[in-house]
This record gives structure tokens, sequence and C-alpha cells, in this order.
């Protein structure tokens, strides 16, 4: 088992900061998914992205010619400024978190790596400090449930799906960013892109996501255990 070594009074509180965040981004995930389901039952269908649903719905609430009763319209407006509650809150997670991540030289150095935002890279300094709980970048990646599970028998080594062991937050936002570099590799030519273009010819987009949060897990832990500075490859 790989142990963390207990957490400061800063990391507590942005530890404390991100999972009021994740909570909220959860609840306006179930928010959102209430009010397209309510819509439905009335033959209304908007867009699963939440910004369209942000700006479509009260336009559907102005629509005198839908289905929608006096009631329902009533209860899904009082829906919506509960959505326009919940963003509020997020935004003001967001900025605190941006606050934090530009005092923190160290947050800065994670957060020059392609994939890697103000916000993954403040979960992360909050989980794991400077890193030196870790012999190497494997074991961290290992730690996120970043790496293949085995099944090996008579010398035989099969390798499965991820172990998704660890901490699931600091997983979900690094395949995140990574998914958002895989897309942006197209027509580039630098050694990053190239590899990232292989892995996705050859393995998919989904386990090329994974491929690259990997290797982003790897890099960020040199980062702050040998207090690097991120350099990209030409």
């Amino acid at each position: 088992m790989r142990f963390v070594p207990p957490k400061s009074v800063g990391q507590q509180d942005l530890q404390c900061l991100h999972r009021v965040r994740s909570r909220l981004v959860a609840c306006r995930t179930q928010l959102v998914n209430q009010i397209r389901g309510l819509l439905a039952e009335y033959g209304i269908v908007l867009p699963q992205h939440v910004g369209q649903l942000r700006s479509g719905l009260p336009a559907v609430l102005e629509d005198a010619e839908n289905q929608l009763t006096s009631f329902g319209r009533q209860l899904l407006r009082g829906l919506y400024e509960e959505l326009a509650q919940l963003e509020e809150k997020m935004e003001a997670a967001d900025r605190q978190i941006k606050l934090v991540f530009q005092g923190r030289e160290d947050c800065q150095r994670i957060g020059a790596v392609e994939g890697v935002g103000p916000v993954t890279a403040t979960a992360i300094v909050a989980a794991i400090s400077n890193g030196q709980a870790f012999e190497n970048g494997r074991q961290f990646a290992a730690w996120l449930g970043l790496v293949p599970r085995q099944n090996s028998s008579g010398g035989k080594a099969r390798l499965l799906g991820i172990s998704k062991r660890g901490d699931p937050y600091l997983r979900t936002l690094l395949i995140h960013g990574a998914r958002s570099g895989v897309y942006r590799a197209k027509n580039k030519t630098d050694k990053r892109s190239l590899w990232i273009m292989d892995k996705q010819q050859r393995l998919g987009t989904t386990k090329a996501c994974v491929a690259v949060a990997n290797k982003n897990a790897r890099i960020v832990w040199s980062l702050i255990a040998r207090d690097q500075v991120y350099r990209p490859a030409a």
C-alpha cells in the first residue's frame, strides 16, 4: 500500500475547496438531467450541453405554443434559477482556485504541462504536496489507477484495463485534461503531438487519453518531486 504523508492545514483547506466544487459540479449535472427529463415529458427536447440548455430554456418558458402548463412553467423557472445559483457558486470556487494557483509557484510549474490547468494542478498539490511519498512517476501513476491491471499465469503476462485505484477525482481531472490534449494534437508536428496521434491511431481515442493522462502524471511528479521546470518537446 502507498501512504501519503499527513496533510498540512493549507492542503486540507485546498482539498475542501475542491470537494465543494466537485459536489457543485455533480449537483449541476443532476439538475440539468432532471430539467431535460421533465421537458421530455412534454415533448420538448434540449441538447445535453449545459450551455445550450442554459440558453435554450428561457425561450422554452416564453414559448406560449408548446405544451407546458402554467404550473409546469413555474416549476421549471424555479429549476432554472437554481441552476443559475449553482453556476454562480461554481464560478466563485473557480476564482478561489485560480487565486491559489497564481500564488503558488509549484502549481504554476505543474500547470505548464499540456492538459493540466489550475484546477488539476491545485488538486494534485492538495493531495500529494511535494510528491516525496513516491519513488518515481510510475508509482504516482499507479496510485492514481492509471496503469493496466495484470492477470499473469504460467509466465504469460496479460494486461487488462486500468486498475482505477487511488484518487478518482485526480484521475478524472487528468483524463479530462488529456482528452483536450488528444483533440488538439491534430495538425501539429512536435514530438508530443506525433506520439499522441500514433497512440490514437493504434489504440483508439479513449486509450490514447488514458496513455496521455499516465504520461502527464509522471511528468507532474517529476516537476514537483525534483523541483524542475517543464520543457515541452520540440
